[in-house]
């Protein structure tokens, strides 16, 4: 087991217990074994790191001129590079996620802090022309105290793209992760208290969702508040800072359709129909989780992806397999509901095994295809948030494009055509933040702006675009005559 961070909270460059007192069991998904405990925060604890970002802005981190904040997250992205095997761990132990993904991740995050410290003194205003005698220009300034819930299924990369940026743009951050995986955002507060990062510029509190989270989204001093998580607890988030004119980024479910014509070079796309589907076990709001295929195709494609679909395994994050367990018992008995439908409903195409040697107490399925499913089944309209993937045949571009916009989603899709014109046809048609052409993911890309439409969400992040997501723009009209 890698050695645990503080796991105290993590409150204007103080660690410090609860106060209350209160304690929350860390699990290991791949065992279902308690491995330790993190504070849990409650309304008081999240009114202190209020408190103390506020401060921060009014001392030396409010005063930092942007090139010293971009020097100061690049020294805290290189110490990140080089703890990265230790928060592999952390991770992968605390949410179950196959090592290499995990080291992936990891990766990822340092990433983040590289791409906002080479940015933080690129954002610029305008000058804009207006009336004789007038000089205006805008500018773009931090919102104050931004708030950042994140989910448990990407801790590290989701706090890179939301809590960086943030930084990035002047603001003071209070973060609380998911309680079912805090450690690397505790790790991530101790690494950027060594490079010298400021008290109270970022504060992390752990705590449920419930209390925590939502003491936090209501709390009247924030100024910005950022949530990535289920479209239902989006919702109650954005209500409870609606009550304050709080402004929300929302990145929330999804149901990304990958649409191939019969003119697809399958053999390209096969690799990444699966990956898209059961990277970290399916438990990603971006997964390509149903797989519209054009009928002159369908059978080649189906029976081409459930070989696929047979080598898969599931089994403990430390065996590097394809898939790790869910996150925990109740996400396990989740997504075997749907199993379950699927089998009495569906044509079952394939499925892979659960490991031999994987521990009983895990949490584990088996992935599964399912073929000649109706678009308006169950199974290719809600999100599974599991290793199940759907396949849909189809005849037109009319009905492709309706059956890849028919659910209230609209995160991320894919189109696989050798049609050039096609690809510039329909790209503009489908409902989503993110099109891809021809490929899927990009390998994450830092660079690439992220969101949703419709149920997904809205806002963007990661990018240039999140420095916009995380700054509100001035405009000063000087009349000089």
């Amino acid at each position: 087991m890698p050695n645990l961070p503080d796991r105290g909270l993590f409150i204007g460059g103080v660690w410090r217990p609860p106060a209350a007192g209160a304690q929350l069991s860390i699990e290991n998904p791949s065992t279902g074994a308690v491995v330790g405990e993190i504070a849990e925060a409650r309304a008081a604890d999240i009114d202190e790191a209020v408190r103390a970002a506020r401060a921060a802005l009014d001392g030396p981190w409010g005063a930092m001129a942007p090139a010293d904040r971009g020097r100061l997250l690049g020294a805290i992205g290189r110490a990140i590079a080089e703890r990265a095997d230790w928060l592999a761990e952390l991770e992968s132990m605390d949410v179950g996620k196959p090592i290499g993904e995990a080291r992936a991740d990891a990766r990822a995050l340092a990433r983040y802090f590289e791409f906002y410290a080479g940015a933080a003194d690129k954002v610029h205003g305008e000058t804009l022309p207006y009336l004789p005698g007038y000089t205006v220009f805008t500018q773009r300034e931090p919102f104050g105290v931004t708030a950042h819930i994140i989910p448990w299924n990407y801790p590290m990369q989701i706090l890179g793209r939301s809590v960086v940026a943030a930084l990035t743009m002047g603001n003071a951050v209070v973060l609380k992760p998911a309680e079912q995986a805090s450690l690397t955002s505790l790790a991530v507060a101790g690494i950027a208290q060594s490079a010298g990062l400021p008290a109270g510029a970022l504060n992390v509190v752990t705590g449920t969702g419930a209390v925590a989270g939502h003491a936090l989204a209501a709390h009247p001093g924030i100024d910005h508040l950022s949530f990535t998580g289920s479209t239902v607890v989006g919702a109650s988030v954005q209500a409870a800072a609606a009550a304050h004119a709080v402004p929300v980024t929302l990145e929330l479910g999804g149901k990304s359709p990958q649409v191939l014509f019969d003119d697809a070079d399958v053999e390209q796309a096969l690799p990444l129909l699966l990956a898209a589907g059961i990277q970290n076990a399916g438990q990603t709001c971006s997964a390509g989780s149903r797989i519209i295929v054009q009928r002159g195709i369908y059978d080649r494609v189906v029976a081409r992806l459930g070989e696929r679909f047979k080598a898969l395994r599931a089994g403990p994050a430390w065996a590097d397999l394809a898939l790790g367990p869910l996150i925990s018992a109740k996400q396990r008995r989740s997504v075997e509901s749907y199993l379950d439908l699927g089998r009495r409903e569906l044509r079952l195409a394939a499925q892979g095994e659960i490991a031999a040697d994987a521990p009983a107490s895990g949490h584990y399925v088996a992935p599964a295809l399912f073929a000649d499913v109706p678009a308006a089944h169950r199974l290719a309209q809600e999100e599974i948030f599991g290793p199940v993937l759907v396949m849909i045949p189809f005849d037109t571009e009319v009905q492709a494009i309706e059956i890849a916009n028919g659910t209230p989603y609209g995160l991320v899709a894919a189109l696989w055509t050798r049609d050039g014109q096609r690809l510039l046809r329909l790209a503009k048609k489908l409902r989503a933040g993110q099109v891809y052409l021809n490929n899927y993911g990009a390998a994450g890309g830092v660079e690439l702006p992220f969101g949703g439409v419709g149920r997904s969400g809205h806002g963007r992040e990661k990018g240039m675009a999140a420095l916009h997501t995380f700054s509100t723009l001035k405009t000063v009209i000087a009349h000089h005559g």
